[in-house]
């Protein structure tokens, strides 16, 4: 278990549970609930990149970029590769249809989650795994925001892998 999966279930994560899984059936644990979800790949090895991934051509844009980028991008010593968020801020998404957009995208649907497309371009992205913290008040974009900040300032000004913006 990764020093930050621990830290996540310190902070109130649930889940953990692969893409795969996810995938086939284990998504309806998902809650239906605004919230948070991370992205954790804690295979430690070097990662393999896909020059094409599985992920979708959304509005027919190709989300595949070149392996050169993907390794630009990867952060060393770090499970966390991606922090999403779902709800809030007058959107009405839920972790369980956000999370659904996200695994249909990753199975080559044209759907609309552009966010964290480099994770479909990992050859384990299957083994990924995924965690998520509901929210009763609050909003979603702040603490990922935060979260975001937070991966930052402990990565040398670096996001997680497959976040393409703050």
């Amino acid at each position: 278990m990764s020093n930050e999966r621990k830290i996540l279930q310190a902070q109130g994560f649930e889940g953990f549970i692969s893409m795969g899984e996810l995938m086939n059936g284990a998504r309806m644990q998902i809650p239906a609930q605004m919230g948070v979800y991370v992205v954790l790949r804690e295979n430690q090895s070097a990662p393999q990149f896909l020059t094409e991934g599985t992920g979708g051509f959304f509005k027919g844009k190709n989300p595949n970029v070149s392996i050169a980028e993907l390794k630009e991008n990867w952060i060393d010593g770090t499970s966390i590769i991606y922090i999403g968020k779902a709800g809030g801020d007058g959107s009405s998404a839920t972790l369980n249809k956000r999370l659904e957009q996200y695994l249909r995208f990753g199975k080559g649907a044209n759907v609309g989650h552009w966010g964290g497309r480099y994770i479909w371009q990992l050859a384990d992205s299957k083994d990924l795994v995924v965690c998520w913290k509901t929210l009763t008040t609050g909003s979603p974009r702040e603490v990922e925001h935060q979260m975001i900040a937070e991966f930052k300032a402990n990565h040398a000004g670096n996001r997680p892998f497959a976040n393409l913006k703050d």
